[in-house]
């Protein structure tokens, strides 16, 4: 989740800088669970791109609350055994 949040702070940058003179956008990547890939674009922000982006990464924000919530029903349920 933490390199998620991260990419959607780099696409919020880039979105909330479109019409900002000489504003180069970052690209960024989840390269392994917790690395992710960063490049500065001569380009300008690519709208169409950062918005494909946000579904992306709000699919990957979702794909991995049940695997928090089956950490916390399983901590949960070792703390009433040791209870």
């Amino acid at each position: 989740m933490q390199a998620h949040q991260i990419l959607m702070d780099i696409n919020a940058n880039n979105v909330a800088n479109v019409n900002t003179k000489d504003f180069k956008a970052t690209d960024a990547h989840i390269v392994d669970k917790l690395e992710i890939s960063a490049n500065i674009s001569d380009a300008g922000t690519n709208l169409t791109k950062e918005l494909t982006d946000q579904i992306v990464i709000e699919k990957g924000f979702k794909a991995q609350v049940p695997a928090i919530k089956t950490q916390d029903e399983m901590t949960k349920t070792l703390l009433d055994i040791k209870a």
